[in-house]
């Protein structure tokens, strides 16, 4: 999968309550938690997102709670893929689990700036900044995995295994 769009920077240890607060775990449409993403870490934040805009995050991101709305929020708001220095491992699982792409790369994240347009493959592990010419490659996402987000997560994948 290649995902084009404009990076979002967030910074280190943004916890799950952060990316969606409690307040809106009274749903799981993802529209509607779409709708708050990242409404913890400051109001009106996920209306500056757009469909394939890229969340760019430091340290550590996602960790907290185990929720699984929080990757639901993130791909209710139009964004497909995380690129992050790292990832907490409950919210790396989840995060494919529910279908949304989450690539590490380490201090590369440094090679990306708010606004930076970016080119994501995620079966290449390539990014390519377009803005400052910027190459990052990372570890692709593993065969296994991808089946799960082509199937629209594990919800899905295992209903077509089942079959």
């Amino acid at each position: 999968m290649i995902v084009k769009g404009t990076a979002h920077q967030v910074g280190d240890h943004i916890d799950t309550d952060a990316i969606i607060p409690a307040r809106f775990l009274v749903t799981t449409d993802s529209s509607e938690l779409g709708a708050n993403c990242m409404e913890g870490l400051e109001a009106g934040w996920g209306k500056r997102l757009k469909k394939n805009d890229i969340i760019v995050a430091g340290e550590n991101f996602g960790c907290g709670s185990s929720r699984e709305h929080a990757p639901i929020s993130i791909l209710g708001a139009g964004v497909p893929v995380v690129v992050a220095k790292s990832f907490a491992r409950i919210f790396y699982r989840n995060g494919f689990n529910m279908g949304l792409v989450l690539l590490e790369v380490g201090d590369d994240i440094e090679k990306i700036n708010d606004t930076d347009q970016i080119e994501v493959d995620t079966v290449s592990g390539e990014i390519r900044n377009i803005t400052t010419g910027a190459v990052i490659t990372c570890a692709a996402v593993p065969s296994f995995m991808q089946e799960i987000l082509d199937a629209g997560g594990l919800v899905e994948y295992a209903k077509k295994k089942l079959v």
